[in-house]
């Protein structure tokens, strides 16, 4: 497949590691413009995936990224080889942000041989072993018992690597993550969990359903497992504390949570309304918290970009984007003869 147009990704070595409630780190010129394409690749894939949706080209659940950008570029950044990642079905953006083809991630959304799961998986079931991305998981939280047996392989093989195991907040209820919470701490495995806290569940607000309310990061505090709280909707913010929360599973000291606060301007799926929230909540996010916005302005105001320099990166983002969504709709359907194929290894 076609190398993803980004450019490499800056690693910063040696810096004291600063707490992740304080002003983000600065960031330089190239490192402020890889964050601006890569967050700009998965907007501009999802807006391009909502309208194929529409158009009847992607079927079954459909699960957008959009203004959520931030998270994943930002721990995606502070990640090395052999690292690895498992999140839920919103998962598109993961799928880029490790390094995915746009073009085999689009043909898997329409259900087309030259998917990554070769048609067979659609928008919440698919993987790339050479990126190590383990999947989307249509089940809600069986990502984290997952995520953290992939942590445990990891210091089984006595690797410093680390797993990131990104989840919602409304997974958040559910018993199983516990469970590998408890594990992993007793183990001190190499584990980040990151809890992407978009403020809605499927239908309802978070503070509804959990009786802690809105502190997730505190989940661990019976298990010994630090947590912080991250502004989700600054790059910057996340990259400095996921470089703090993935030093602390490299120096063996166990998992590590981080509760980023961020926002989703579509509803939870393609056939969510989203009526539990007003128009004006959604467009003052947009209007005062959007990631790309806030990186756009750092680059203007530092000098490092005009708006036409912009609008080239943009113009550049498109063009991938449509080559993905032309690829998919030109790539094949599946044979009905694959139906059983990668289904069931007998040994």
């Amino acid at each position: 497949m076609a190398k993803k147009a980004t450019a490499k990704r800056p690693v910063r070595k040696g810096a004291a590691k600063k707490a992740a409630a304080a002003k983000p780190a600065a960031a330089g010129k190239e490192q402020l413009l890889d964050y601006y394409r890569e967050m700009l690749l998965i907007r501009r894939f999802e807006e391009k995936a909502g309208q194929l949706y529409g158009m009847g080209l992607i079927g079954g659940f459909c699960h957008l990224y959009i203004g959520q950008e931030a998270v994943v570029t930002g721990m995606q950044a502070a990640t090395k080889d052999g690292d690895a990642v498992i999140t839920s079905y919103r998962d598109h953006g993961h799928m880029l942000a490790t390094g995915m083809d746009p073009k085999g991630v689009m043909a898997e959304l329409t259900g087309r041989e030259g998917g990554y799961s070769k048609g067979k998986g659609g928008s919440m079931h698919m993987f790339s072993k050479e990126k190590n991305f383990y999947g989307g998981h249509g089940i809600v939280g069986a990502q984290i018992p997952l995520g953290t047996g992939i942590a445990f392989a990891m210091k089984y093989n006595e690797t410093d690597n680390v797993c990131l195991a990104y989840t919602g907040d409304g997974a958040m209820n559910q018993g199983q993550v516990y469970e590998a919470f408890n594990m992993a701490a007793l183990w001190k495995l190499p584990v980040v969990y990151v809890v992407e806290n978009n403020k809605y569940g499927m239908g309802t607000s978070v503070e509804r359903i959990s009786a802690s309310g809105a502190n997730l990061h505190d989940r661990g505090k019976a298990y010994g497992i630090p947590g912080e709280e991250v502004d989700g909707m600054d790059v910057l913010a996340v990259h400095d504390a996921a470089e703090k929360a993935i030093a602390h599973c490299r120096a063996g000291k166990g998992p590590y949570i981080l509760e980023m606060k961020t926002y989703r301007y579509r509803g939870h799926s393609m056939s969510d309304p989203a009526k539990y929230r007003s128009k004006e909540e959604v467009n003052k996010v947009r209007s005062t918290s959007d990631p790309i916005d806030r990186v756009k302005a750092l680059l203007i105001d530092g000098g490092h970009a005009t708006e036409d320099d912009l609008k080239e990166i943009d113009k550049s983002v498109k063009a991938v984007v449509s080559e993905a969504a032309d690829f998919s709709q030109s790539s094949p359907e599946p044979d009905p003869s694959e139906l059983w194929t990668d289904v069931l290894i007998e040994a």
